[in-house]
């Protein structure tokens, strides 16, 4: 047998995986797709159902616009070309999720077409901005969600709240070829939907799920593989990893001389690995036909061009933006860009600081959104901190009132209270000090009792003196100005 590591060393040069996703976004509604009853994650079971979601006799659907034009939304977002004209189709099968034994989607004439999501890919590091580029889209179309079945041992459970909430679908052309480019779609349609509050994206509650239809084929061949459809990926961590698992089992029946089936295969994340479900369905298997309770939907262009003008600025734009008008580094506008509650937080502070809008973007970035954290998480807009107050935070800084050590040290005490800053700082006594003499005094013990730092440094590491700063602001309890204990310590130490 072939040693595993030259297999795998052979098979990264013979094949390449080619990927397609189908994403399932649910909209962010009041009501449901063809009726007025409410959808909310959390309700009891079954309590959210009516004569519509089950299909009863006699009762009809009823379009819900709203849908429709949050669908239009999603697709202005990815320059999609709108449909003048779309409809709605039954999607036939059986199964416990689906109480109408058919589901209303649309099959040959769907709201959007085309477009593309932009993408990052991972950088070298961390710190550095990775390679952007477009994934292309096949469609975006609209239709109602299923009900959900809970398997437990040999008993299976079907609550049907969730059975007729609006639900897109979108669509991507096999333009994805690694793992890693799967996640990165994943996290930018994320950053787009909720920028534009089309969702919450939470894939916990089921408001975002992924299928990937993965194959593989040699290395610059033109043609396409054998598809394999991955089911039951719960996460984004889920799909890269199920993904990349799907792939190098392919690779590895091809390399071993074995046929790749055409199934649908799901992922277990316990055990990290794909397994059979059943033989892939094709479009013919659910015996689409128009709805005959649904008339065909004419969109007009200045409904488009209304939408079109409310489109909020793009998360990759504004994070270009960013990083040219206030000169900020990778690190911060990444951490920042995908939560919009930030963004906005930030850019109001920026504006009623007189300080260093990267000053500003640390403190959300690295200390606000901890102090959010551990306070029990949940938006930074539900917590009594306002963008007046970190403005005011940072002048105090810039005017020397206090160190940015107390600074971050204030910041949990400001997101759980909201008293202003300046109030706390005069209450604590926290004031920054600029004592000569006292802090002369105490450069001068910190020196006697820390010999190895003092001799690092004088032996020609820089960065020694760093540790002897920690123990005077250690002393000081954050109030001495760094400035100044770094010009008194440089001093002494010469």
């Amino acid at each position: 047998m072939r040693p595993p590591a030259l297999l795998k060393q052979r098979s990264a040069m013979e094949y390449e995986a080619v990927i397609g996703l189908e994403v399932h976004v649910q909209l962010a509604t009041a009501t449901k797709m063809f009726t007025r009853i409410p959808y909310r994650y959390g309700d009891l079971p079954n309590s959210l159902t009516n004569p519509v979601v089950m299909g009863l006799p006699g009762s009809l659907p009823v379009m819900n616009r709203r849908a429709v034009g949050q669908t239009i939304t999603v697709g202005l977002l990815f320059g999609c070309e709108i449909a003048e004209v779309c409809k709605w189709d039954r999607k036939n099968y059986f199964y416990p999720d689906q109480p109408k034994n058919y589901q209303i989607s649309q099959y040959d004439q769907p709201v959007c077409c085309g477009g593309s999501v932009e993408i990052e890919l991972p950088g070298p590091t961390r710190n550095v901005m990775g390679k952007h580029r477009n994934v292309r889209l096949t469609r975006i179309h609209l239709e109602e969600d299923v009900g959900k079945l809970t398997h437990e041992e040999t008993t299976s459970l079907v609550d049907l709240n969730r059975a007729g909430a609006p639900l897109i679908e979108i669509v991507s052309e096999p333009d994805i070829h690694t793992a890693d480019e799967a996640h990165a779609f994943l996290t930018s349609l994320r950053m787009h939907m909720i920028h534009s509050g089309i969702s919450d994206c939470d894939m916990e509650k089921g408001q975002l799920r992924c299928d990937a239809n993965v194959s593989v084929r040699p290395t610059g061949s033109g043609r396409l593989g054998t598809k394999v459809e991955i089911k039951n990926m719960n996460s984004f961590s889920g799909v890269r990893n199920g993904v990349s698992y799907e792939i190098d089992r392919q690779v590895r029946r091809l390399a071993g001389g074995e046929a790749i089936l055409q199934e649908t295969r799901g992922w277990n994340a316990h055990t990290d690995r794909t397994y059979s479900l059943r033989s892939k369905e094709y479009s013919h298997d659910y015996r689409y036909f128009p709805d005959p309770d649904l008339m065909p939907v004419r969109i007009s262009r200045s409904w488009v061009t209304e939408l079109r003008s409310s489109l909020p600025e793009l998360p990759f734009d504004r994070q270009r933006r960013w990083i040219r008008q206030y000169n900020l580094p990778f690190t911060l506008t990444s951490a920042l860009c995908p939560e919009p509650d930030l963004c906005r937080f930030f850019e109001a502070a920026v504006e009623l600081s007189a300080g260093d809008p990267q000053r500003v973007a640390n403190l959300v970035a690295n200390d606000i959104r901890r102090a959010v954290a551990t306070g029990g998480g949940g938006s930074l807009a539900s917590y009594p901190i306002h963008p007046a107050h970190l403005a005011e935070l940072v002048d105090l800084i810039a005017e020397g009132v206090i160190s940015k050590q107390i600074a971050q040290d204030l910041v949990g005490e400001i997101v759980q209270t909201g008293e202003k800053p300046g109030n706390l700082v005069e209450r604590r006594g926290l004031r920054q000090s600029t004592d000569r003499g006292e802090i002369e005094a105490i450069c001068t013990r910190v020196v006697e009792e820390n010999p190895r730092p003092v001799q690092e440094f004088r032996s020609g590491n820089e960065k020694a003196i760093n540790a002897l700063k920690g123990q005077v602001m250690r002393a000081t309890r954050g109030k001495a100005n760094p400035q100044l204990v770094d010009r008194i310590l440089r001093k002494q130490l010469s």
